[in-house]
């Protein structure tokens, strides 16, 4: 599960990346965007993006020219939620690869004293007093 909530986190990254860098485009390209390569590809990786936006937002609210916003932000939501739960699992389980950042970070407060940090180690059945 752990896994699959960091391939989703990343795919929405990407996602991220793919619509800030079609609105630079948007701004640079002027006119003649449609014909430029990059923002073509672009547009076909952000087309599912901007199709579930404008399905997910009234018509009569959002114009058209706001939806690159809105999928933007919808992105992020998205992101935020496998943040949110990355590190709700990760609480649980240390010991998974993906959350070896998490592990040290939590070693190195525990190190300096932080008593929390030394209390989800030793939940985690780690000693809470990590060798560098």
């Amino acid at each position: 599960m752990l896994t699959a909530i960091a391939i989703l986190k990343a795919l929405f990254e990407v996602a991220a990346l793919a619509l800030l860098g079609q609105g630079v485009l948007y701004l640079l390209a002027g006119t003649k965007r449609e014909k430029n390569v990059f923002y073509q590809v672009l547009t076909a990786i952000t087309r599912p993006l901007w199709r579930t936006a404008r399905l997910l937002t009234p018509r009569r609210l959002i114009l058209d020219q706001h939806i690159g916003f809105v999928a933007f932000l919808l992105t992020a939501l998205g992101w935020y939620f496998c943040v949110l739960e990355k590190q709700s699992l990760c609480l649980d389980s240390l010991a998974d690869p993906v959350c070896r950042p998490l592990l040290e970070q939590l070693a190195h407060r525990c190190a300096e004293g932080a008593d929390p940090a030394c209390r989800i180690l030793e939940r985690n059945g780690l000693p809470s007093r990590l060798t560098e």
